[in-house]
This record gives C-alpha cells, structure tokens and sequence, in this order.
C-alpha cells in the first residue's frame, strides 16, 4: 500500500505493508521514502567548532552529547512550520554555483533550529530566511562539505530522506511534579513528532499538547509511577508505543532511552 503526504508544497512519500508474525499477529510496518528533490538556498552560521548550533529552537541541547554532531542545519519558517519539522533530515546539494564542491553530491543534516526572519533587510539581501523563502542556515562544518565557505549563501537543491537512528526514541524530562515537559530525540523514519501522550502505571494515557519544537507537555502528577509514551508520527501519521520508558523514580533533567523506534 503506497500513500502520499503534502507538506510544506512538496511531496513525502511513504510505504506500508502487514507483517504476519506467527501467522497470527499482524503487524503494520511503514517506511518513509525519500521526497522529490526541490528547490532553495543555504547560508550557515557559526564557525568550524559547530558550537553556535548547540541548543536551538528544537530543544535537543548538546547536540554532540545527544547524537546528532555537527551534520544540522536551522531552516527558514516555512519549512520549521512551528516545530513540527524538528528532528527531519534532509539531503543537501549545492547547485549552479561555482563555489559548490564538485567532489561532494550532497550531505545528509538534521532540522535542529530554527531561522528567524530578519525584517530590517530584503528576502533578496540578507534576510535570507523571510517567509515565504526556503532556507537552510547550516553549521558550518555541514556547509563546507558541500560549497566553499566564502561564498557565504549557494543555490541548492534538497529532499527530505528517512532519519537512519540506530536506537530507540529518547526522552529528555523537564518540568516539575504538576508539570512533565519532554523533549523527544533520536527519531528515526520521518524524523518529527505530531502528537504524544503519557501513561503512567496508575493513570489512562493522557494527552500531551504540542510545546514548542520538540517538546511536549502534560499537566499532571505523574511523580512514583513508571512511565510509558504513545508518540506519533507527523509525516506518517504512524504511532508507536515505548511502554515503561522511565522508572518510578525518574526524574527531571535526566534522558530515558526507548527500545522502539519508527522505520
């Protein structure tokens, strides 16, 4: 069974089929498939050490400590459309310009932040990331993979691809005893996030409404139970459950790693 989504004006492409495990218990599996490739510019920020990138409007904090290295890029509202592009991956080939390297097809970034728009300057001069503008402001180790630096902004072109996370989802927990506020890393498939929701070991599952980025949150006393998540997919639409991701004790400020993970 194929299906198609459309999201910020192009295609995503997605599979799904049913597994039969035991010839009893059929399971739907859905794998996300590159897009069309499209067209826009990039620019980066920062220097070599990639740490301007650290923390950003996704929330993932220490990006080298949580896995996702110097390969990031911010993108232009458009394309961030309020957080829910966190975590995405795209490929990236600079194009029509003699500063592309031509010993680089592309590279592979992940949507960790996001780039505002500059309304003192002109979407043609500097305010390269104004709506409606499709833009990647990438690390800057990420930029020189593919064009020379000085260059400063290059044509490209971009898809969105699967995020390829060799573990489960994990779980990064703020907030207090009447307020849980989780930050979700390391997803794979779609690489975003469209809805969660919590369960702990003497409650129902509890909806999670959308923060900012990639975080969620629940109003609730959740404190001395297990905890297990329902999350969802907003390319796929597929959801997953991570049952008893956290202990009883768990705590805030802390990450809980999951044993299950999108295609």
């Amino acid at each position: 069974m194929a299906s198609i989504l459309k999201f910020c004006s192009f295609s995503f492409f997605f599979i799904a089929w049913i597994l039969t495990i035991n010839d009893k218990q059929k399971v739907a599996a859905i794998i996300f498939l590159p897009s069309p490739w499209a067209l826009a510019h990039a620019t980066f920020y920062g220097d070599e050490s990639a740490s301007a990138t650290l923390g950003g409007a996704c929330g993932y904090g220490n990006l080298f400590i949580n896995g996702y290295g110097t390969d990031t890029a911010a993108l232009s509202s458009i394309l961030f459309n309020d957080g829910y592009a966190c975590g995405a991956c795209y490929q990236i080939k600079c194009v029509e310009s003699s500063a592309c390297d031509s010993n680089v097809p592309f590279t592979t970034v992940t949507a960790t932040n996001l780039c505002p728009p500059d309304w003192s300057k002109p979407s043609y001069n500097g305010g390269w990331c104004n709506p409606p503008r499709t833009h990647f402001d990438m690390s800057k180790p990420a930029f020189m993979k593919i064009a020379r630096w000085k260059a400063g902004i290059v044509p490209v072109t971009y898809r969105r691809v699967p995020c390829i996370r060799p573990e489960g989802l994990r779980f990064s927990f703020q907030g207090n005893g009447y307020w849980l506020l989780v930050y979700v890393m390391n997803v794979a498939g779609g690489g975003d996030i469209a809805g969660m929701w919590v369960k702990g070991s003497r409650t129902g599952w509890i909806s999670m409404s959308h923060n900012w980025g990639a975080s969620y949150q629940a109003f609730a006393t959740l404190g001395g139970q297990p905890l297990s998540f329902k999350v969802t997919s907003y390319t796929t639409k597929e959801t997953i459950i991570a049952w008893d991701v956290a202990p009883s004790d768990w705590r805030v400020g802390l990450n809980y790693q999951a044993n299950v993970n999108f295609h």
